[in-house]
């Protein structure tokens, strides 16, 4: 176990505190600004954005917003969304936690093996198995349905998890466990009451990952689907790029309602996520 050390705000030199305030603050800055823009952009008509590309809204408006919503249908893309996001994010965390307990805690012969088929997923892209994905899609009849989406999205996301989760479950001591076999407890009980609390951490490492990575996925749900009422909202937002190009105010609301749920996502879980992004990989 690593020995954690303190680093008290008095160990630092005035000179280097300044430089690290000004470092934060001009990243903070360089942060904030693109979504400010795009914010401020959202709220200018098209003879504006004509006129002075990048000048504020002389006469800002909000009826960008509710127009971008009925043309690209975002309240079926929305619910499509979190749906997609909410079912993979919950299968991925629990299928990873209990795989992970099994490769950590319950070794045989086949664990290696096992666990390196998991692993090997890590080094697969998405642009290498889009096609193979598309043809078994095809030929299962899953295709252009909800369950032939949730499948890949949540194969996607195992291999990572597994590897994440069987690391940080290597940690746990293995005399908390068999100490609860002693007192007649099943592994299923074990991993229930004990293995899943203490991985808290790692779990909240992969909700961040799988979240940001399935709410955000174009490519995948745009081979997979092609009826509108299973599209997510990337997808919707990708048709302001098209016909509606020049259409500017529009297209940036459409970014902007985009973005808001990642951004309230964080406000919401930020000490949850700062404490998975800490602890969550590896434990010490």
């Amino acid at each position: 176990m690593m020995k954690q050390v303190k680093i008290r705000k008095s160990d630092f030199h005035p000179v280097l505190k300044v430089f690290v305030y000004l470092v934060a603050i001009v990243f903070t800055v360089l942060t904030l600004y693109p979504l400010l823009w795009l914010v401020i952009s959202s709220l200018k008509t098209n003879t504006e954005f004509q006129l002075n590309l990048l000048g504020l809204p002389q006469n800002p408006t909000l009826s960008n917003y509710p127009t971008a919503w009925r043309l690209a249908q975002f309240d079926t893309l929305f619910l499509n969304s979190l749906f997609f996001t909410t079912a993979s994010t919950l299968l991925v965390i629990a299928l990873s936690l209990m795989a992970g307990f099994a490769f950590a805690k319950l070794r045989s012969k086949a664990t290696p093996f096992l666990h390196g088929s998991f692993i090997m997923g890590i080094l697969l892209t998405l642009q290498s198995i889009m096609v193979p994905l598309f043809l078994m899609s095809v030929a299962t009849g899953l295709y252009d349905t909800r369950l032939g989406v949730l499948i890949p999205y949540v194969g996607m996301g195992l291999p990572i998890g597994v590897y994440l989760c069987t690391e940080f479950i290597k940690s746990i001591p293995d005399s908390v466990v068999e100490s609860a076999r002693i007192d007649g407890a099943s592994y299923f009980r074990i991993f229930a009451s004990i293995v899943a609390p203490m991985a808290t951490p790692v779990a909240v490492t992969l909700a961040i990952l799988n979240v940001s990575g399935v709410w955000n996925e174009f490519m995948l749900i745009n081979i997979l689907v092609s009826r509108d009422a299973l599209r997510t909202l990337p997808v919707g937002i990708h048709k302001f790029s098209g016909a509606l190009a020049s259409d500017h105010g529009r297209q940036f609301a459409a970014l902007t309602i985009g973005l808001v749920p990642m951004v309230v996502f964080y406000l919401f879980f930020r000490k949850q996520l700062t404490k998975g992004v800490s602890a969550g990989a590896i434990k010490g």
